[in-house]
């Protein structure tokens, strides 16, 4: 029995031993691995995704390190088009600090046995260097900052169409600012991003897009003026001008104020004149007997007044209407022709065979033999066209050296006109050639007196040579004649220095001291 006792108590003395060497050994093999772990990583530790597990903090740098130098940076556009630059081309390197090191420290290597499974992901704030200013030529190297890749933004603008003006909208482009996609490049690889995606921020835009306050009301009153038509009635067949004219006339200035070239309109206003002033034109007349004869001079015509027309064409085109008018005259005719504007009554005056006749609405009402001025002693009476200016009673007639009282004058040209001659016997055939008067018209009393009754102001007269004259008197130059000639002009051998204002032209006007 004691024996027993004694073989028991041995083996349980054996056990006690086996469990204590055990224990003890298990005990140096924890701490053993605690002791690695606080010089190694847990497994399944990553820093920034990099794997480091049972690393010592000398690997893990030497990888993290390695990773770092394969470094990518990608740009992103808004287009999604996608460029890389990698760590080598900025001389992209890590700078080895205490970090790594602190995550070490930190991980609770006495509690391996529950953090040695599973993932642990580690944030690690990455020291790195990299040369700034490779990295900003690398940025402008990239293929979306190179000329032929670049489409410029383009403001919109009005443009003109056959249909007037309209809208071109604005072209947005893809021109990125460059030195702001360097500040976001260096900023981003600072922070140790791998990536940076370019917004509208970051491209140059338009200054002027289609819904601009100003390009809209530019284009609202450009269509407003080409709105306007002005129908002339004017000449044979009236004129228009509408906005085939107009829409060249239009200036659009930087500011998107709406101007007008103001010389296209003084332009656009000669022509008017040029084309309808018949002042001093020449004519085609079909005389009394059945002949016709071409005679221009005087001052008789329309003649527009240039001035007053430019300013109020200006001021109808700012109105956008329609407008149906003259022109502004400051001298008119009888008939609106810039063909035949002496219409059907009027007085002619046939110097050569020295007779006149008066018409009323193309009816002969009167006509007579007269007596004209004195060609031998150069007082010949004016040709060309004119109207009767003024009607007098009882006049008393000067001149130089001579003072005649008449009953009737109706003055035509200067000082020139129709009177009663008492003191002639007859009138008609060859007399003005050598006994002529002083320039007017001699005309026998009746006859004088019925015309004087009948004859109304501006009246149109014609009057003209049916051979070629040489009219020297003042009151041939002040009345524009059409035969005048510059003796003094003549004498100087300037060839033909016969002075016909106007002549072979439309569009004559009046000059100082010939109306």
């Amino acid at each position: 029995m004691r024996k027993q006792k004694s073989a028991a108590k041995i083996v349980f003395l054996v056990l006690g031993m086996i469990a204590f060497f055990l224990l003890a050994a298990l005990l140096v093999c924890y701490f053993l691995t605690a002791s690695y772990y606080g010089k190694h990583f847990f497994p399944g530790t990553e820093l920034n995704g990099i794997s480091v597990g049972k690393m010592t903090v000398e690997e893990a740098e030497k990888k993290v390190a390695q990773e770092v130098a394969d470094y990518l940076f990608v740009i992103e556009t808004r287009d999604g088009e996608k460029y890389q630059i990698t760590g080598p081309d900025i001389d992209y390197a890590y700078v080895p600090g205490k970090e790594i090191h602190d995550i070490l420290e930190s991980q609770a290597n006495y509690q391996w046995i529950t953090k040695r499974s599973g993932k642990k992901e580690m944030s690690l704030k990455v020291a790195a260097v990299f040369d700034e200013q490779k990295l900003a030529e690398q940025v402008g190297s990239l293929k979306c900052f190179q000329t032929d890749y670049v489409t410029k933004p383009k403001n919109a603008y009005i443009k003109e169409t056959a249909s007037g003006y309209e809208i071109v909208p604005a072209v947005e482009g893809n021109q990125l600012k460059l030195s702001k996609v360097q500040q976001l490049a260096k900023e981003a690889v600072l922070a140790g991003k791998e990536k940076l995606v370019l917004t509208d921020k970051e491209y140059k835009r338009p200054d002027v897009t289609s819904d601009d306050a100003d390009l809209n009301k530019a284009i609202e009153n450009i269509n407003s003026y080409l709105n306007t038509t002005i129908k002339y009635d004017v000449g044979d067949n009236g004129e228009v001008l509408d906005k085939t004219r107009i829409k060249d006339w239009i200036a659009l200035q930087d500011d998107y104020s709406v101007t007008f070239d103001e010389s296209q309109v003084t332009g656009y206003v000669q022509y008017l004149a040029s084309k309808y002033n018949t002042y001093g034109s020449k004519r085609k007349f079909k005389t009394s007997l059945g002949s016709t004869v071409e005679i221009g001079g005087g001052d008789y015509g329309w003649v527009i007044d240039k001035e007053k027309e430019k300013s109020q064409i200006l001021a109808e085109i700012r109105s956008g209407k329609t407008v149906e008018r003259e022109p502004a005259f400051t001298q008119t005719a009888a008939v609106k022709s810039n063909t035949n504007d002496v219409g059907d009554t009027y007085i002619e005056i046939d110097y050569t065979n020295q007779h006149m006749y008066y018409y009323v609405k193309g009816q002969l009402k009167l006509e007579s033999d007269v007596v004209t001025g004195n060609v031998s002693q150069k007082n010949g009476s004016p040709d060309g066209l004119y109207k009767i200016v003024y009607k007098e009673r009882d006049a008393t007639l000067i001149g130089e050296n001579y003072e005649s009282d008449v009953a009737y004058f109706m003055v035509f040209a200067y000082n020139v006109g129709f009177h009663d001659a008492s003191w002639r016997n007859e009138f008609g055939k060859e007399i003005y050639k050598t006994s002529g008067s002083h320039g007017c018209i001699n005309m026998p009393q009746e006859a004088a007196k019925k015309l004087y009754g009948m004859l109304e102001l501006n009246t149109p007269v014609v009057a003209y040579y049916r051979e070629p004259v040489e009219l020297t008197a003042e009151n041939a130059r002040i009345s524009n004649a059409y035969s005048y000639v510059d003796e003094s002009a003549a004498g100087q051998g300037n060839g033909n220095a016969r002075v016909q204002t106007g002549e072979g032209q439309q569009g004559g006007e009046p000059v100082e001291g010939q109306q």
